[in-house]
């Protein structure tokens, strides 16, 4: 008969069994166009967890971000925990508005920011890798930080249809098409993930423009993606709503300060929300430790979205009766 096993052979050898290793895995984020936003966070975080990265740009962008890159502009972000710079495997053009280079208007594939790239749709991405890394599937990640919407600043009930399926194809559309055409090319239990924010759950005034509408269609679509991916090539696919962040791109919303403030103010814990934080998450996503989950939206916004009123001084009068 053996001896019964004592709490402190049970025990793990030691921490580093709970490791985030992506020892051998290959992510493409696509969305990356400098080192201030979620997607280049996400691109590191992962790269530290030891995959490869590779980056799809915006075409008018790309010439900015590769020339940033050559020159060392973006050391610092670029900065490894264990000494170096994050590199990446490949940066390619990518808009993401267009699935195939016949839906580009001619206008557009002649534009020289454009027409020295050739076919930047998504299919002509997929044909790039093909070339690249041959027919086989060579992906294990897939992260989706791309958003557009040009009438973001007009309220919805001022927005054009033009201006509403816009946002909803740049924002939403173009995730469906990243699963559509890149499930083939990953690797079996592989992940998906996208970026979404909680004005696709709740009324944000001033994110307008069908940016909301988008967000929403972005969520209600991962749950279905998980589901017909998980069934046709066994992948996850998931969504993280995340605070506001100072990037860039928020930029093109307006008072992105005020933003950040208001959810301060108004969260559990009253901190600003981090690209870095997003970042682990999806890192944690991504990884072994994570495939049980998926069809998820899941918050890092220091627990803003689960707030029903601002705990201000009327709040305080409720709880004590003044």
């Amino acid at each position: 008969m053996s001896e019964p096993t004592t709490p402190a052979a049970a025990a793990p050898s030691s921490a580093s069994s709970l490791t985030i290793d992506l020892t051998g895995k290959r992510a493409l984020v696509a969305g990356v166009a400098d080192d201030q936003g979620f997607g280049f966070a996400i691109a590191k975080a992962l790269a530290e967890a030891g995959a490869t990265v590779i980056v799809g740009t915006w075409p008018p962008a790309l010439g900015i971000f590769q020339t940033l890159l050559r020159r060392g502009k973006m050391d610092a972000s670029r900065a490894m925990p264990g000494g170096g710079l994050l590199e990446f495997e490949k940066v390619y053009p990518l808009d993401a508005e267009y699935d195939v280079l016949a839906d580009m208007p001619e206008e557009l594939r002649e534009n020289k920011r454009y027409k020295e790239h050739g076919d930047t749709t998504i299919d002509g991405l997929v044909q790039r890798l093909k070339a690249d890394f041959g027919d086989e599937p060579c992906l294990d990640i897939v992260v989706h930080s791309l958003a557009n919407g040009p009438e973001v600043k007009k309220d919805l009930l001022e927005t054009s249809r033009k201006g509403y399926l816009s946002a909803v194809g740049a924002s939403a559309y173009s995730n469906v098409s990243l699963v559509q055409r890149f499930g083939p090319m990953v690797r079996p239990g592989g992940s998906f993930l996208s970026l979404t924010y909680l004005a696709g759950e709740r009324v944000i005034p001033g994110y307008g423009g069908g940016m909301s509408s988008a967000k929403a269609a972005l969520e209600s679509d991962t749950r279905l993606l998980a589901f017909e991916a998980g069934r046709k090539w066994g992948h996850r696919v998931n969504c993280i709503s995340a605070g506001p962040l100072a990037s860039r791109a928020a930029s093109a919303i307006g008072k992105i300060a005020a933003m950040i403030d208001y959810y301060r103010e108004n969260s559990p814990i009253r901190e600003d929300v981090t690209a870095r934080e997003v970042a682990t998450l999806a890192a944690f996503l991504a990884s072994p430790f994570g495939t049980g989950i998926t069809g998820a939206v899941l918050h890092v916004d220091k627990g803003y979205h689960a707030m029903g009123a601002a705990p201000d001084r009327a709040m305080g009068s409720w709880r004590t009766g003044e």
